[in-house]
């Protein structure tokens, strides 16, 4: 867990960048990134050097080499040891500047087959203004602690958290407790492949990678397991570049070596390499609107004929789940209820041609300040034979933060989140651990539930006849508090009486008024 100390360091080179003329926080977030990649080339040799004097034996392709780098732009080399952190953060700031932007730089570019984090930065460059602020962001980084594996993830989900608070460029993230809702249902195992078709700073593909080491540790302990999580586990895609040097750097920093985190427009390329490739997919894609039917992939309409991003995504995702692989993904209400001939085809399918496990409502707020739309987790699994016998529906009305613009936290630290042990009385404010809690008695306990609960199933049939119509309020049942009216002869005296008041003030007032 971060401490206030570390906030504070963090704070404090962040302010430096408002301070120093950038104020756009993803290329505030942006620079750190390329930061922060500079000093874990630098941490990487420090390593490798370790272990050669431990063994004896010479380092195997050595990140910084002997003798000079020098880039294609620059007449006069530098020497290696000079492009390393712990080196040039000793330099004047003038000489910092020169040597970050000239080679270290161009160095950095030039390590971008090495892993598909480095790929990434091939179109990197300095933006930070001044080689005064260039020295207090190494300066800051510097003091701020990041040995560990626990450390660095919680230091640069700290930073990304700055991202959402800035306003417009929220929408990168899905809120982090909502995100760990998700993966605890799905329940990631070491043997899964994992997707998220519009990745941005990968916060699934981390949770889903914290869930594996802190459930399945043993697991990777084995060198084929470790392989597969390092290598083969994690994908994602997206289209800005920006996102994809964040995303790549936020799973290295919390320990993924090497994940797949590649350039893709999700729904306007072909999916031919990985058509049922993944057993498992976690995603809130964005859903802008329409896309035209030229610039959408024919395999997806093949699917569903539509413009609608939402049906789209949806459509993806069978796609690229193997038989037997879940998702849990994050849909616009209009999905659920939407009349249209492919909102309701694509239902159908989820219900009939699939499993649909269960659905959970959103309020409102949960993405507030910058989006207030009604969503739900559409959680199934793709069998390509059906398999619902019912669909779990559950009605989150509170997610331990407050659902207008400044989403303050109603409970303390300790309470919020999934795993809490809460009263009824902290449930009214949290309801994640209770939902989670039901969600694994939905084939038990939860099939005796009333509609009027939180939470209740419904069987196949019932929703079939509704048209495959998923909001939860088409089945949910409002009881209403009873009132007691009394008797009609009452009423009937009660009227009478207030009559002869009347009258009797009319009286008077015409009495009042005779000349």
């Amino acid at each position: 867990m971060i401490t206030g100390d570390l906030k504070s360091k963090i704070d404090a080179v962040w302010n430096d960048f408002w301070s120093g003329g950038i104020s756009n926080p993803l290329e505030v977030m942006e620079q750190l990134t390329y930061l922060l990649f500079i000093k874990g080339l630098d941490e990487a040799q420090t390593r490798a050097e370790r272990k050669a004097n431990r063994t004896g034996n010479p380092i195997e392709d050595p990140i910084f080499g002997e003798g000079t780098f020098n880039p294609d732009d620059a007449t006069v080399g530098r020497p290696y040891e000079d492009l390393r952190w712990d080196r040039f953060k000793n330099f004047s700031a003038q000489d910092m500047y020169e040597v970050v932007d000239r080679y270290v730089f161009p160095f950095m570019q030039s390590r971008a087959a090495n892993s598909t984090h480095a790929e990434h930065m091939k179109g990197a460059r300095l933006t930070i203004p001044t080689p005064a602020l260039l020295q207090k962001a190494v300066d800051g980084l510097s003091a701020i602690p990041m040995e560990d594996r626990d450390t660095k993830g919680d230091v640069y989900e700290y930073m990304l958290s700055k991202i959402a608070s800035a306003g417009q460029n929220g929408q990168f993230r899905t809120p982090r407790h909502i995100i760990q809702l998700m993966v605890e249902m799905t329940a990631p195992t070491p043997l899964d492949t994992i997707c998220d078709p519009a990745s941005g700073t990968c916060g699934f593909l981390v949770a889903a990678g914290e869930f594996i080491r802190d459930r399945h540790a043993d697991a990777l302990l084995d060198p084929s397991q470790s392989k597969h999580f390092h290598e083969a586990m994690f994908h994602g895609y997206d289209f800005d570049n920006t996102m994809l040097r964040i995303g790549s750097m936020n799973l290295q920093l919390h320990g993924v070596q090497n994940p797949k985190i590649i350039y893709k427009d999700s729904l306007a390329q072909e999916h031919a390499d990985d058509v049922e490739a993944y057993n498992l997919v976690l995603a809130n894609p964005p859903f802008a609107g329409s896309l035209d039917y030229e610039s959408t992939a024919k395999d997806l309409l093949q699917v569903v004929k539509t413009k609608k991003t939402e049906l789209l995504f949806l459509a993806l995702f069978l796609r690229l789940l193997k038989p037997g692989g879940r998702a849990a993904v994050i849909v616009p209400d209009g999905v659920l209820f939407g009349s249209s001939k492919a909102h309701k085809e694509l239902r159908r399918m989820l219900v009939e041609d699939q499993k649909l496990d269960g659905i959970v409502s959103l309020p409102s707020g949960v993405f507030k300040p910058y989006a207030g739309v009604s969503t739900a987790i559409l959680l199934f699994t793709k069998t390509n034979s059906g398999g619902t016998d019912h669909v779990w529906f559950y009605d989150l009305k509170a997610d331990g933060l407050s659902l207008d613009d400044k989403r303050a936290a109603l409970l303390a630290e300790e309470k919020l989140g999934v795993t809490a042990t809460l009263t009824e009385e902290e449930h009214a404010k949290n309801n994640l651990p209770d939902a989670l809690g039901r969600w694994r008695k939905r084939d038990g306990d939860e099939l005796g539930r009333a509609r009027t609960d939180q939470s209740f199933c419904v069987p196949k049939a019932e929703i079939a006849a509704n048209d495959y119509d998923l909001s939860i309020n088409r089945y949910k049942e409002v009881v209403y508090d009873e009132i007691e009216y009394p008797a009609p002869s009452e009423i009937l005296e009660e009227l009478a009486a207030l009559e002869v008041e009347i009258q009797k003030g009319i009286e008077d007032l015409t009495n009042m008024l005779k000349p």
